[in-house]
C-alpha cells in the first residue's frame, strides 16, 4: 500500500474544504482545486483528510492525489516560497507591478509577465524571492526565470536557485607545444 497515500492531511481551521469530483480548498492565501481521479475518494474525519483507493491498481494515483491535496492545503494556508540568485557582473533584475525585467548579459533586457498568484520581491537586485499559493505554478515560474540564463559551469554565472550546488568545470588548458 502507498505510504504517501496513507498519511492523513491536517486541515487548519482557517481552510475550507469541499469534497466532490474535485477537491476545492479555500483559505486566506487563495483557492485551489485538486482533481480526484476515478478509483480514489477523499474522506473527511474532523480536522483531517484521508485519501483512500478502491484497489491496488490505483496505487500511483493514490500517492499523487494525496500529495496534490496536501500541497493545496499548505498553499492556501501558509503559501510557498522559492528563492533564486543572479550571479554575474552587470546582471540584475527589477520588478514593477506584474512585470519583471532582467538584464542578463544579452543585448537587450528581458521582460517577464508574472501570472496571477505569484509575487516577486527583489533584494539587492540579485536575490529574487517568489511567493505564491500554487506550488506547481510557483515552480514553473522559477524554472522559467532560471532558463533565461542557466548557470554556466565554466564561469559560474547565470540564474540559479539559492543553495544550488554547481560543479565548476576546468576550461581548456594552454597549447601543449606539439606540432
Amino acid at each position: 500500500m502507498s505510504r504517501v497515500g496513507r498519511k492523513p492531511i491536517l486541515v487548519p481551521s482557517t481552510v475550507k474544504v469541499e469534497i466532490g469530483e474535485t477537491l476545492k480548498v479555500q483559505g486566506p492565501k487563495g483557492a485551489l482545486e485538486v482533481p480526484v481521479p476515478a478509483g480514489i475518494r477523499v474522506v473527511r474525519n474532523g480536522d483531517t483528510l484521508q485519501i483512500e483507493r478502491e484497489s491496488d491498481e490505483y496505487a500511483a494515483l493514490h500517492g499523487l492525489t494525496r500529495a496534490l491535496a496536501s500541497n493545496a492545503v499548505v498553499g492556501v494556508s501558509t503559501g510557498f516560497t522559492r528563492e533564486l540568485d543572479i550571479v554575474g557582473i552587470g546582471y540584475r533584475a527589477d520588478v514593477k507591478g506584474r512585470l519583471a525585467t532582467f538584464v542578463l548579459g544579452y543585448s537587450h533586457p528581458i521582460e517577464l509577465l508574472l501570472p496571477d498568484g505569484v509575487d516577486l520581491r527583489i533584494d539587492k537586485q540579485t536575490h529574487l524571492v517568489l511567493t505564491g499559493h500554487d506550488r506547481q505554478m510557483l515552480g514553473q515560474v522559477a524554472a522559467n526565470i532560471r532558463s533565461l540564463r542557466k548557470p554556466d559551469p565554466y564561469k559560474n554565472k547565470g540564474v540559479r536557485y539559492t543553495g544550488e550546488v554547481l560543479k565548476k568545470k576546468v576550461g581548456k588548458s594552454g597549447a601543449t607545444g606539439k606540432k
